[in-house]
This record gives C-alpha cells, structure tokens and sequence, in this order.
C-alpha cells in the first residue's frame, strides 16, 4: 500500500470532478441535463479505453457474469447524474454540494435494509446528525417564507432525489463488486449512461454551438479521468483512509462560486454543511476504527493457529 499516493490521487479526482460539475453547470442554461448526462458518460468513454489498454485489460474488461445487475446500477446511476445535473442549473454550486453529501450518509441506510449489513448505534446517531445538516442546508428552500413554488425548491428537491438515487447506485456497486471486476463496472456504467441518456431526445436537445460543445466534451473527458483517479486512489490506500478527502469538494465548490458563477454561500448553508460534513467524519472514522480491530482479531486468530 502507498497511503500517500492513494490521498493525492482521491484529491485529483474530486478537483477533476468539481470542475467537470463547474462546466456542466456554465452550459446548464442552454442544454438540458440528460443531454449533458449523455456527453458527461460518451466522452469519458475514450479516457477509460486508454486507460484500459495500458493495464492491458482492454480484451478483457467488457466481460461480466451479472448484465442485468449493470443495467440496474446503470438505470439508477444514470437517474442520479441527471438530477444532479438538473440542480446545478437551479442552485448555487455549494448547495447542490453540500445537499449531495446525503448520499454516504443514505448508503448506511440502504446498506442495512437491502444488504443485511449490521448497523450499530452509534452510525445510527451519525446518520441522524448528517440528515439534520441536510435539513438545516434545504430549511431556506421549503419555508413558506421562500415560495413552495420557487426554481431553488425544485431544485432542492431534485438535487435531494439524486442523493437518494445515488446511494442507492453505490449498494447496488457494492452487490456488484461480488461478481465483477473494477474494470467492468466502471466501463460497464459510461457505456449504459450513454445510451440511457438519449432516451431524453424526445424532451428536447439543444444544438450547442462549438463553445458550448467544448465545454460539454471537456466535462466528460475530466468525468472519465476523475473516475480513472478515484479507482486507481483505492488501489494504494484503504477506503477509510481516503473517504474524508471527499470533503474538500465543498472548499472547492465555495471557490469555483464565488470567482467563477457569483455565488456567496449563506450562513444556513455553510452551517448544515458542517453538520453533514462532521457526521460523515464521524462514520467514516467508525468505520476505520472497526476495520482496524477486525484486521487485529484476525491476526491474533492466525497466530493462535486456531
């Protein structure tokens, strides 16, 4: 394990994923968001075959043993990166952020119901402490005060939705890691997006013009690499160890905001924010501390022999 390599690769890719979110959102006034999902997942296709070629997995990568689990995560997954991509168009860049950071805290949920995964107190209250920061984050958006019927209400439902639509596509990953290789799943995805996202033709398509298409490419060509250095980070530090390094997507978001698209975070937000970020700590460190006494009971049991 290189723990320090695996940290700077998981920073690379949420800066890499950041600025792809920065891009969709600059052309989310013109182009509808399943479009930006197809050249979000189409043009991250070439990053990934480079990519593959160079392990020397090329040949081998498309197998799978599960299609229809593919299909499922790919449905579910592609249903996430369009509401998401829906909320950058409706909500400042640090909301749709910090409302996103529901999802780790979802996949607990999920993970207990759909995976019989034993869920304790303690990540119990964790859960529980992060929704509260969701809340408080989403609390200006559904006040009546606010207008029910207002484009930032929608927006932080949609934006909420997708957090939901996403953990439920990070269980349906971690069924799927049974059966199937890295490789596969990543490749398996883009190529399944692509083609669910042009189901959205009949809703309307814009022409963008070599601007805007530029952009677009450019935001899935940093997708594919952002993958590509999130998977690799796995490959040279635990995930626990890593996990936090997520957290520096709001530092970033709070910047490309303010300098780029105007945005002054709110009190509330950066509030709710703290609070999701500290629960998300919270389990993650948890998650460490119990995976280092299982490796501990695990190596006491093979010295004994038993």
């Amino acid at each position: 394990m290189q723990p320090l390599r695996g940290i700077v690769f998981k920073i690379i890719s949420v800066c890499l994923f950041m600025a792809m979110a920065a891009l969709i959102k600059a052309a989310s006034d013109t182009v509808p968001p399943g479009q930006s999902v197809f050249f979000r997942s189409f043009f991250a296709l070439p990053i990934i075959f480079v990519w593959l070629a160079m392990r020397g997995e090329l040949r081998h990568g498309w197998k799978t043993d599960n299609p229809m689990g593919h299909f499922w995560r790919g449905l579910i997954g592609t249903s996430a990166m369009g509401l998401g991509f829906a909320g950058l168009g409706l909500l400042p860049l640090p909301e749709v952020t910090a409302i996103g950071y529901a999802a780790p805290l979802l996949v607990v949920i999920f993970a207990a119901m759909f995976l019989n995964e034993d869920v304790r107190a303690f990540r119990l209250s964790a859960v529980a402490l992060g929704m509260v920061g969701v809340l408080v984050v989403l609390s200006p958006r559904l006040s009546v005060g606010a207008g029910l019927n207002t484009s930032e209400t929608l927006g932080a439902m949609v934006v909420l939705m997708g957090a939901v639509m996403a953990a439920l596509a990070q269980v349906l990953v971690r069924k799927l890691v049974a059966t199937e290789t890295t490789v596969a799943i990543v490749l398996w995805f883009s190529i399944t997006s692509s083609v669910l996202s042009l189901l959205t033709i009949p809703w309307g398509w814009a022409m963008p013009g070599w601007d805007l298409a530029a952009l677009l490419i450019m935001a899935g060509l940093l997708g594919g690499l952002g993958q590509i250095f999130l998977t690799s980070s796995y490959r040279f530090a635990d995930a626990s160890l890593v996990a936090p390094f997520d957290y520096t997507s709001m530092i970033l978001a709070l910047l490309i905001g303010y300098f780029i698209f105007d945005e002054v975070p709110t009190g509330t937000m950066l509030i709710g924010a703290g609070i999701v970020i500290f629960a998300g700590v919270l389990i993650i460190w948890r998650e460490r501390k119990l995976g280092l006494q299982r490796a501990q009971q695990r190596k006491a049991t093979g010295n004994t022999g038993t």
